[in-house]
């Protein structure tokens, strides 16, 4: 009696097809694979795996406007892939810029993926949406999430450099700046070139007087990512006074109204006091404040004396670290103080983001 063999079924031409278009992406053949992809939609235009490798491909090709409407579509045919919840959530996080809107659409994207990952005990994928929650939560300020998103996901990859980078980010974010440097320090003995890492050991050096130290420090993540960390555009104090004092001149008359008594003042940097004093606190980063009580909240005794004066600052290094360009800088000053004076008008947050002045 021969031996017995069982037949497999041989793959389709579609599922044939299918592994040449992953092929193709895999080896970063981005173009031949977006061809793939639209081939087979031409034939079968709800195909979930097609849609899939179509927006991946265009993410990676920048079209991230087609990209997003690709995803869309394939999430409609298949809206509870995890790998395409995945995929679309870090095109809304990673790849739109800053669009407060798309990484709340992304994050909301996280936390689907998360609990169907979770639910089919996929540690990987579960891992992956849990640091791209974590990288979200810190884009739109919600650090104290980030970390505990972070952790979480440290608890399933605990040597992950890139987890582990943005946690110690979080914790830079929510003025912990003695555990940021601990854990910015863990990740360069894994990782030493990591330019960020370096970035921040900068900004805590600057913040602790350490110019040698900070000089040395931003030195580095500028020779291993020029194009990221670019040198910042230094204005000089006399020009940077000028550029404020010409912002103020181009507020609205009615604008300008509120500014009877209120000091404008430039500064190098936050003083820990002006972060911590809210909570939670504000981000080292900062590119202005507004100290006082806003006009309508103001306290008055003795015939119109207010024992809480207003001031706004503005934080040179972080305004000349924030631009580009000189014009850039410069347009930015302007935003700066429109923004704070919106806060002196009893502007929160919320409504300035509506204005576009965030």
């Amino acid at each position: 009696m021969g031996k017995r063999t069982s037949k497999q079924a041989a793959p389709s031409d579609v599922e044939v097809r299918l592994d040449g278009v992953a092929a193709a992406f895999e080896e970063g053949a981005f173009e031949e694979a977006l061809a793939g992809a639209e081939a087979l939609l031409a034939k079968a235009p709800g195909l979930p795996e097609a849609l899939h490798w179509r927006a991946a491909a265009l993410t990676e090709l920048g079209r991230v406007e087609e990209a997003l409407e690709a995803y869309g579509k394939a999430l409609k045919a298949a809206p509870e892939d995890v790998e395409l919840l995945l995929g679309a959530a870090e095109c809304l996080v990673c790849r739109v810029g800053d669009d407060r809107e798309a990484v709340e659409e992304g994050l909301a994207l996280c936390s689907r993926g998360r609990k169907l990952a979770q639910r089919a005990g996929d540690v990987e994928l579960l891992f992956e949406f849990l640091l791209l929650e974590g990288t979200g939560l810190n884009q739109v300020g919600e650090c104290a999430r980030a970390v505990a998103s972070l952790e979480a996901a440290l608890g399933h990859a605990p040597r992950s450099v890139e987890a582990r980078l943005e946690r110690a980010i979080a914790l830079f974010e929510l003025c912990r700046f003695e555990e940021a440097q601990g854990a910015f320090e863990e990740v360069l003995k894994d990782a030493s070139d990591e330019p960020w890492a370096h970035h921040y050991l900068g900004l805590l050096a600057e913040r602790r007087g350490d110019g040698k130290e900070a000089r040395k420090r931003f030195g580095k993540a500028q020779a291993v990512a020029p194009e990221e960390f670019p040198p910042p555009v230094e204005l000089g104090e006399e020009a940077f006074d000028k550029a404020v004092e010409d912002a103020v001149k181009a507020l609205p008359g009615h604008v300008k109204e509120y500014l009877d008594n209120v000091t404008i003042a430039v500064e190098e940097i936050p003083k820990d006091e002006d972060l911590m004093g809210e909570n939670p606190p504000l981000s080292p980063c900062i590119l202005g404040v507004f100290r006082g009580s806003p006009v309508g909240e103001r306290h008055s005794i003795m015939g119109g004396f207010d024992p809480y004066p207003a001031s706004i600052v503005l934080y040179q290094k972080n305004l000349e670290r924030f631009a580009k360009t000189r014009e850039e800088l410069i347009e930015q000053i302007g935003i700066t103080v429109m923004h704070e004076v919106g806060h002196l008008m009893g502007l929160d947050e919320d409504d300035l983001w509506q204005r576009g002045l965030d």
